[in-house]
């Protein structure tokens, strides 16, 4: 196949799959293995992870005054991510880093946040961790240039959207791009660029809001006329439910793009729902795949439905959601009440997702999701349609949805499952139009539990076909049997550093900081637990106190030595982010320092 006629594969990674050493590896790995495929490469991916929220904090930070510890964190994380890779941060990496380091200055002398310098700070984490991205790749002999994703994705003028949702939740025309395609042809063997951010008509900087880098793997899959999209995330494909929660959902083999659209917008986290319409719309398949596990089978989303019979194929559930219950005699055979109140919805900026609906009650469904629910927002809210009809806000309520093919055909054969209903408090009750989803809306705190109820009754013990493949539980204990794990020294590349090392040094310590984040990921992924700490007593190296801190765990010091040396070790440490547990006999004759004293 001559290079000019390649066709384009989008590869879309998240910041989880971004951020540590041995996950970069994968990604070379998959990256030749398109290449050796006949096809080129475009890789789409998101900030390290962490990253946004910190730059999230810088800008409170720099409102205040109080930046440059927030600046020196995110600066360590990028360059201690560099080393892990054996490579020096590009002359780009230090621009974008200027640039932040000016903005931030910017905001703290004005002490004025504008949505534009907002998402001029946001685009940064992208943009840093690209520039990363593309000089390790060039470094394993793969020919990568570096793009400019706001040189590509224009935002478009939406009608009645207000300056804020123009600048930090953007929309952009997808439309195939034959001038583009030759462009990036032109660059290299590979593309590389940024998920999440675009430009206006202005040139000015937008962010593209929740799922954005998702929604820019689908747009650039769009514009570049691609063989297929591919999302690489944390789990190996779409699931019959969440498989953190319920290590029994099944893989989902395959999916119309309206399935999988449905399962995300009910919860499902793997692929944001915005994604589906742009492949969706020029027929591109879209797999997903897990980063860490790159032999998995994935999902495949396409129009090619696998199996055209009825079928339930996931249970997913979306917690946070507020109800608003309108209540009135008077609605009945009222004309227009409905868009009386829908309007107030509209000029209070909210959007409602289900709706229900009887002669005296109109209940509705707001997602946290798509809205911003604070108890100002629900009390105007309150007050306007007050005038219309008795209002009660209830929450917070869980939709638990049953999601699949032709559902109402296979109503009767759900029947038993709804026994699991009969002491639970039903809200409210809805059957999608479109013939993919029945809905319940139940209290939050019940959730759960029924979701892993239903799914033993209804999807567990059904045989393995075209969709539903193995359990999450089976997948990596097949993959654990098939590939016995290889310790972190003995990787290749790993082993040729460690000889490197060994012949320059008599003796030496030697630390694999993939493993520390895989395990910092591990405990983070515990949602019961609201703080984590790092005991540093396990061991005190700074480098490794660096990263722990730059994860977002506390520290751990048992004594002041330790406190001093935390102090030291860490840049910027916010003595909130230290827990002192000391062992103090006499505790109630001893002084104890501040942990800012003591540094």
């Amino acid at each position: 196949m001559q290079e000019s006629s390649q066709a384009w594969v989008v590869l879309k990674f998240g910041g989880t799959s971004v951020s540590s050493a041995g996950n970069w590896h994968n990604i070379a790995g998959v990256v030749r293995d398109r290449i050796a495929a006949s096809l080129r490469p475009a890789i789409v991916h998101s900030a390290l992870s962490g990253v946004t929220d910190r730059l999230t904090s810088l800008l409170a930070a720099a409102m205040a005054g109080t930046h440059s510890s927030v600046l020196e964190q995110i600066d360590i994380r990028h360059r201690d991510l560099a080393r892990s890779l054996g490579i020096v941060p590009s002359l780009e990496f230090e621009r974008f880093m200027r640039e932040l380091r000016q903005l931030a200055e910017m905001i703290a002398h004005s002490r004025e946040l504008s949505d534009g310098t907002h998402a001029r700070v946001l685009a940064m984490g992208e943009l840093l961790a690209t520039t990363l991205g593309a000089t390790f790749l060039n470094a394993q002999g793969i020919n990568t240039a570096w793009a400019d994703a706001r040189e590509v994705l224009r935002a478009d003028t939406r009608p009645g959207a207000t300056l804020k949702a123009s600048l930090l939740s953007a929309t952009c025309d997808f439309a195939p791009d034959a001038g583009l395609q030759a462009h990036w042809r032109g660059l290299g063997q590979v593309v590389i660029t940024q998920g999440f951010i675009a430009a206006n008509d202005a040139g000015e900087t937008v962010l593209l809001g929740r799922g954005g880098s998702d929604t820019s793997g689908a747009y650039f899959a769009a514009k570049l006329n691609a063989a297929r999209l591919e999302i690489w995330t944390d789990v190996p494909g779409m699931f019959s439910a969440n498989p953190r929660s319920v290590p029994t959902a099944r893989l989902l083999r395959a999916l119309h793009y309206d399935e999988a659209q449905e399962i995300a917008s009910n919860g499902a986290k793997v692929l944001h729902p915005r994604c589906v319409l742009p492949v969706r719309q020029y027929k591109i398949p879209l797999h997903v795949y897990a980063t860490q596990a790159p032999g998995l089978e994935g999902t495949i989303v396409s129009a090619n439905v696998a199996d055209s019979a009825a079928q339930l194929k996931a249970i997913a559930i979306k917690k946070g959601i507020t109800l608003v219950s309108m209540e009135s005699p008077g609605m009945w055979h009222q004309v227009g009440f409905l868009a009386d109140a829908f309007q107030i919805f509209k000029q209070e900026g909210l959007s409602v997702d289900l709706v229900s609906t009887s002669e005296t009650n109109v209940t509705v469904s707001l997602d946290p999701s798509a809205n911003t629910l604070d108890a100002a927002a629900l009390d105007r809210l309150t007050l306007a349609l007050g005038e219309l009809c008795r209002v009660e806000i209830l929450g917070p309520c869980a939709s638990l949805s049953l999601l699949g093919h032709n559902i109402r055909g296979i109503l009767h054969e759900l029947g038993s499952a709804f026994e699991l209903f009969q002491d639970q408090k039903i809200y409210l009750v809805t059957q999608a139009a479109n013939d993919l989803n029945f809905t319940f809306v139940i209290d939050e705190s019940q959730g759960d539990r029924l979701v892993q109820q239903l799914h033993e009754r209804l999807i567990q013990g059904i045989g393995s076909d075209k969709v539903l493949g193995p359990t999450w539980q089976q997948l990596f204990s097949e993959e654990k049997a098939a590939a016995p794990a290889v310790n972190w020294w003995e990787e290749p590349h790993n082993r040729r550093r460690l000889i490197e090392i060994g012949t320059r040094e008599s003796a030496a310590f030697v630390y694999s900081e993939a493993t520390l984040g895989q395990a910092i990921a591990a405990v983070q992924r515990v949602k019961s637990v609201k703080r984590w700490a790092y005991a540093m007593k396990a061991n005190w190296h700074p480098q490794i106190l660096r990263h722990v801190y730059a994860a977002g765990l506390t520290l751990e010091c048992v004594s002041r030595g330790e406190l001093g040396h935390a102090f030291a070790s860490v840049p910027g440490l916010d003595p909130e982010r230290v827990l002192f547990t000391p062992n103090l006999p006499r505790a109630a004759n001893t002084k104890l320092h501040s942990p800012r004293a003591c540094a």
